[in-house]
């Protein structure tokens, strides 16, 4: 293969069943204000797999065919546009910034980066780790600093072992919140209260129960809702009098009385939105870099799935994530 060109895996036609196929590409050339990252490493996203599946009709911000997913990414910089300030060549980058509307994924052995969209990797953290956060981490922290989680606050993340939720009790614990979380079953269980929340079963407790247990009936400070849709009324029954409610999912019609008597505030994250519209980008940036912080001083760690996936293998990996089988976020190697 010449210098000039690259493996990427591509989707031809989108659909359920549509599959990745492996293509040679032009490989990107550096433009003003973007640089060229060699990848290392990238993780599959809910969102990527909805892509993948529903395409343009249904979903606006998929990408025109020949199609390179791939939204998460760690890597190293090969080269850098006229503008850039802050990174260069051989630098170790990761961040969240290709795969829909007109920005090429990072399924591909180089991608093209807006620099306002990535920070340097976490020393502490291998480029694998590395690719599993950006995504999920951004979201988490949108969602709490937007609710003012702070010290003394407590905090009850739904679903604290999904790939947001657990970044989002780690990152709760560190802004000296009392976190609480929802899971079921002994697995979630041990992992919530490894990262240091108290776990909730939601399949054995009633919200009443478990408000009357660790509030007193008053409700909890701040709610991260990373189920959202009809759980959503359980946020509006658990959060106290003028209290918080952050969701990553509000893609729901909604009965809005439980909110409104208690003067509840809610929050929709969509953090796609610096990617999809052009606006905020270097928001992304600093957050990515206030992450690395928190990760290089052992606050915050990815729960990363076991299972290992090459290039070659990225429809293995959707469909693991899709099975609903995965522990933690699944990232394919893209490098080796």
């Amino acid at each position: 293969m010449s210098t000039s060109s690259m493996s990427a895996m591509v989707l031809n036609r989108y659909g359920e069943d549509a599959p990745f196929e492996s293509a040679t590409l032009p490989r990107p050339q550096v433009s003003a204000g973007q640089v060229v990252v060699r990848i290392a490493a990238t993780s599959v996203n809910t969102i990527d797999t909805m892509i993948r599946q529903l395409g343009q009709e249904e979903l606006p911000i998929a990408p025109d065919l020949p199609a390179v997913l791939g939204m998460d990414f760690a890597g190293t910089i090969e080269e850098v546009g006229e503008g850039v300030t802050g990174f260069a060549p051989g630098d170790e980058v990761y961040g969240c910034a290709g795969g829909l509307t007109d920005l090429k994924g990072s399924l591909a052995e180089y991608m093209l980066a807006d620099a306002r969209l990535i920070a340097h990797k976490p020393r502490s953290l291998s480029m694998r780790d590395a690719a599993a956060l950006p995504l999920v981490a951004i979201t988490a922290y949108e969602g709490l600093t937007r609710a003012g989680a702070g010290t003394g606050d407590k905090v009850l993340v739904h679903g604290g072992a999904g790939g947001v939720g657990h970044v989002a009790v780690q990152l709760a614990r560190h802004l000296g919140c009392e976190v609480y979380a929802t899971g079921s079953g002994e697995h979630q269980r041990e992992l919530i209260e490894g990262f240091g929340a108290t776990a909730i079963d939601f399949k054995t407790q009633s919200v009443d129960d478990y408000v009357n247990q660790h509030t007193d009936g008053a409700g909890f400070d701040v709610i991260f809702d990373s189920v959202g849709g009809p759980n959503l009324i359980n946020s509006f029954n658990a959060v106290k009098l003028n209290g918080q409610v952050a969701t990553t999912m509000s893609l729901a019609e909604l009965d809005m009385t439980p909110a409104h008597f208690k003067g509840a505030s809610l929050h929709v994250i969509f953090m796609l939105i610096p990617m999809i519209h052009n606006v905020g980008r270097e928001v992304h940036g600093t957050i990515l870099s206030t992450l690395a912080e928190i990760i290089d001083s052992g606050a915050l760690t990815p729960l990363v799935d076991d299972n290992r996936f090459a290039l070659a293998d990225v429809g293995k990996a959707y469909a693991h994530l899709t099975s609903g089988k995965a522990v933690g976020k699944v990232v394919v190697d893209v490098e080796g």
